[in-house]
């Protein structure tokens, strides 16, 4: 392969190509780390309103830093993979009490950061600082591995070594901020899993993939593990002062500190309305009235797992909540304020739609 050759095609693409997004206007490494970590399973349509927003709410690595953690899961809100924002937050408090507010512009640093893994690293150092670092995730793998025709399984994070020694190898150090953007471009936008659109790639001539014909065929990867299913039933409990029942999620595990709607398991093929009335009388001492039918059913998917809810509307007659610590009373002002997992939004959206 001609290098030089290669990299002129890719970076003048780039340059003349690439999309107007709003992380690409300021090259300061929060904006640019902020970006990177939401991006992270996350597709940029959907990621362009939440970074406006975050960044709107903490437009200095200061105010984040500051932030309780209540709003910073309220800003993300929907954006899922909770524990991304946590690792942000831990790392930003360490990069303003121990690098006076500036992100570390070595990767020996940077890499110390809680959630900053190679990938992150390399993004933040090469777009921010102009770092020579190599940048590789699944498009840059998905890419190169139909370049250069590497066969390796790239579900294996041992194959993660032989495409970031590629990268080193074909690196544009005259400009490797544009170089790692490329990459990833040209995988978000032409280089794609599936039907790549090779007749318009402008590395097109340097691709031993497409020659070959075997761009269809690669990247290499193992199947994901089969998913599991659960289903669950939920209930929107008010008071009598038309409070609703609301519940704090363990402080690790799945959806970690989010607020949700009472809810709980169950075996297919029983009656989830019973187990709900059960529940709520042997775990948390509530009589309550439960309306028998649903009002919603919603589906929501995980990396590994599916659940699918069914909500039910309650009127509570009697019990309290004195000594449950993840329990409380809200009205619906103040639900609003709080993050919830998109499931139980999704619940609550329906619930307002009923009752209106």
């Amino acid at each position: 392969m001609d290098i030089e050759a290669f990299q002129n095609d890719l970076v003048q693409w780039f340059q003349e190509e690439q999309r107007n997004l709003p992380w690409r206007k300021d090259n300061d490494a929060y904006r640019v780390w902020v970006s990177e970590v939401m991006l992270q399973q996350t597709r940029v349509d959907t990621v362009i309103p939440y970074y406006n927003r975050f960044l709107e709410k903490f437009p200095t690595i200061e105010s984040f830093a500051d932030a309780d953690e209540e709003s910073i899961l309220k800003v993300w809100e929907g954006l899922g993979y909770y524990s991304r924002v946590r690792n942000l937050h831990t790392a930003a408090k360490e990069v303003v009490s121990k690098y006076g507010g500036r992100v570390p512009d070595t990767k020996e640093e940077i890499s110390k950061l809680k959630g900053v893994g190679p990938y992150t690293a390399g993004a933040v150092l090469s777009i921010a600082y102009g770092k020579p670092v190599p940048a590789v995730d699944g498009n840059v793998m998905r890419v190169l591995s139909r370049i250069l025709l590497i066969t390796d399984d790239i579900a294996k994070p041992a194959s993660r070594k032989i495409f970031e020694e590629a990268v080193e190898e074909l690196m544009y150090h005259d400009h490797p901020s544009h170089f790692n953007q490329a990459l990833m471009e040209l995988g978000a936008l032409i280089c794609t899993p599936s039907s790549p659109s090779c007749l318009l790639c402008p590395v097109r001539e340097h691709c031993q993939a497409f020659a070959k014909g075997v761009q269809e065929q690669l990247p290499v990867k193992t199947r994901k593990k089969s998913t599991r299913h659960e289903d669950i039933v939920a209930v929107v409990l008010k008071d009598e002062e038309d409070k609703i029942l609301i519940n704090k999620r363990p402080e690790k595990g799945l959806l970690a500190n989010l607020w949700e709607f009472p809810n709980l398991k169950v075996v297919p093929l029983l009656d989830g309305w019973e187990i709900l009335q059960d529940f709520l009388s042997t775990e948390y001492s509530m009589d309550a009235v439960i309306e028998q039918e649903d009002f919603t059913v919603v589906q929501h998917v995980f990396t590994h797992l599916t659940w699918k809810i069914n909500a039910h509307e309650g009127r509570l007659k009697s019990g309290n909540i004195d000594g449950n610590e993840t329990l409380k009373f809200v009205t619906e002002e103040e639900l609003e304020e709080l993050a919830f997992p998109v499931s139980h939004q999704k619940i609550w959206q329906a619930y307002k739609e009923r009752v209106q």
